[in-house]
């Protein structure tokens, strides 16, 4: 049998839509939405969002940018340089917490300078700060104090939501039933949900096929391969 042809594909990058009108909200994530659209009339200088990767907190935290203003770096990179060059009334997102911090003393005169110059600072982690450990006395309990959220990872009709519009964003029309398909099979996370529909709008352009349930299957049988 001869193999079906394949067309030349070209991996061209696919922008990633990050505005507030591409954030979709559910159960798992309206607490932190109510935070951002809290902003500016927060109770502390400083908030606090938890939650595990893939679970939508980067995007959301490029939605508070987009509406405050705030720079964004993280914690690995911060410096004590950064915060001294921060006028008072600025903003800025402090991302990654838990995955390293390049030096526990400035974020600490960080969250002081909040309370002083009233900046607005947005702290993300994968995980809340009483399970993390810290060198700097006070560290731990001072980001204990802020206000919190914690976005869950995202629930079935979150990621149908998001499977529909990552693949009207892509121009694919997809029936309801492999939206159903991929929802209760694929791991629960965005960036999950981003890598499918890249695959599966790959590999239907590159074999001339709509994008059916077994070309959706047959995606997610080579994505456990690989992770394999």
């Amino acid at each position: 049998m001869t193999a079906s042809p394949r067309q030349l594909v070209l991996d061209l990058a696919h922008r990633q839509a990050l505005g507030a009108e591409d954030f979709l909200v559910s159960n798992s994530n309206a607490a932190a939405v109510e935070m951002i659209d809290a902003w500016p009339r927060w109770p502390h200088p400083a908030s606090f969002v938890a939650g595990p990767q893939g679970s939508g907190k980067s995007h959301l935290a490029n939605v508070w940018r987009l509406r405050s203003g705030a720079g964004i770096v993280s914690a690995a990179e911060l410096s004590d340089t950064l915060v001294a060059s921060l006028p008072d009334a600025a903003a800025i997102v402090v991302e990654d917490i838990d995955r390293g911090i390049a030096d526990e003393k400035v974020l600490f005169h960080l969250l002081n300078r909040a309370r002083e110059s009233k900046l607005s600072v947005l702290l993300t982690s994968r995980v809340p700060p009483g399970e993390q450990e810290f060198h700097v006395p006070d560290l731990r309990s001072r980001l204990r104090a802020l206000p919190m959220v914690e976005v869950q990872p995202p629930d079935e009709a979150l990621l149908k939501a998001v499977l529909v519009k990552l693949f009207d964003d892509r121009q694919l029309y997809v029936e309801p039933q492999v939206i159903d398909y991929l929802s209760v099979r694929m791991e629960r996370s965005m960036a999950a949900a981003s890598n499918i529909v890249a695959d599966i709008d790959r590999l239907a352009l590159a074999t001339h096929r709509k994008v059916t349930r077994p070309l959706a299957a047959q995606v997610l049988a080579a994505m456990g391969e690989s992770r394999e």
